[in-house]
């Protein structure tokens, strides 16, 4: 047998850079990973999220490098819920932002919301419908009747204070997924339902419920029907933001493709609802499209009005302290 000769300086060194890079060669895949984390982005099938699911759908995230995951949820409250336990790291627009201000007041510095969708009665999102062939005619006719709302405080919150304002005390709330809302009309369930789009042009297009007013929220809550209401907001986590921060402002920019197309091509970006809400084919270009604005395109009126909405929340006991809307603005 014979005997090893020992390993020189110069050898040992080269053995020494050799396993180094092949420790570096093997950890390049993980280090690859962590470049290009996916990002689980929650929404819930309403017709304000179309900048998204336009976004997911013509691979503007994918031209970015990104691996998006769109998680659907039955409501904007399992959205946030979902962002709190870490299960999602955003959410798309048309979640609701008093839900995440929730969120927010849970856990402070939870996320960063850089575009809401903005209502009124132009750019129409919400909206109480009523049956086809039902007497009533106006918002105080809804006195002592029974009626439905979308899921979570916010759209409970809001629907209840709306009756109030209108005129319609007594009026019997109840809590009710909004694709089950056009049914509960046709079945004598309720008399009225406060609901979002895409729901009242399904109702209309199939003959059997009407738009009894739109814009409602700008018009009982912030108290002009063409005020802005930022009740829809796109976010990320904060988390997410201060791990990934160049992946953030990829996504961030690759959704705001999405929102240039809702803005210059509707009638193409319309089409992308398909298998995200209730609503396709030729069903698609009757949805009233909602406004959208970017966290850069905030002017001070915009903030003012929106933490007005915020403040009806304090008011009403669901805030157990107030939000500053201007704290929670993505600043890029």
């Amino acid at each position: 047998m014979s005997t090893p000769r020992p390993i020189s300086g110069a050898s040992r060194r080269r053995v020494l850079q050799a396993g180094a890079a092949g420790i570096a060669a093997l950890a390049a895949p993980a280090v690859l990973a962590q470049a290009a984390p996916k990002i689980r982005i929650g929404y819930w099938p309403v017709a304000a999220g179309l900048p998204f699911f336009a976004a997911v759908d013509r691979g503007y995230f994918k031209e970015a490098g990104l691996e998006v995951e769109p998680l659907k949820f039955a409501g904007a409250q399992q959205v946030m819920e979902a962002m709190l336990s870490g299960r999602s790291d955003g959410s798309s627009n048309g979640t609701g932002s008093a839900n995440l201000a929730i969120g927010e007041i849970a856990q402070p510095g939870l996320f960063k919301i850089f575009c809401t969708n903005p209502s009124n009665a132009k750019f129409v999102l919400d909206e109480f419908i009523v049956a086809k062939d039902s007497p009533v005619k106006s918002m105080a006719e809804l006195k002592g009747k029974k009626v439905a709302s979308g899921p979570g405080i916010q759209n409970m919150t809001l629907c209840k204070t709306m009756l109030e304002r209108a005129g319609a005390t007594g009026a019997a709330v109840s809590e009710l997924p909004i694709g089950q809302h056009v049914a509960a009309l046709v079945a004598g369930q309720v008399d009225a339902c406060y609901t979002l789009e895409p729901t009242g042009t399904v109702g209309r297009m199939n003959g059997t419920t009407r738009v009894l007013e739109a814009g409602v929220v700008a018009k009982y809550i912030l108290g002009d029907p063409m005020a802005p209401w930022h009740g829809g907001a796109a976010s990320l986590t904060s988390e997410f933001i201060k791990k990934n921060p160049e992946a953030a402002k990829k996504y961030i920019a690759a959704y705001a493709r999405g929102i240039e197309l809702v803005r210059t091509k509707p009638e193409e970006a319309r089409a992308h609802m398909k298998g995200y809400t209730a609503i396709e084919g030729a069903l698609t270009a009757e949805v009233p499209l909602a406004s959208y604005m970017l966290y850069n395109e905030f002017k001070p009126s915009d903030l003012a009005y929106f933490q007005k909405f915020y403040d009806l929340f304090t008011e009403k006991g669901i805030f157990e302290k107030k939000v500053a809307v201007d704290g929670l603005i993505y600043r890029g």
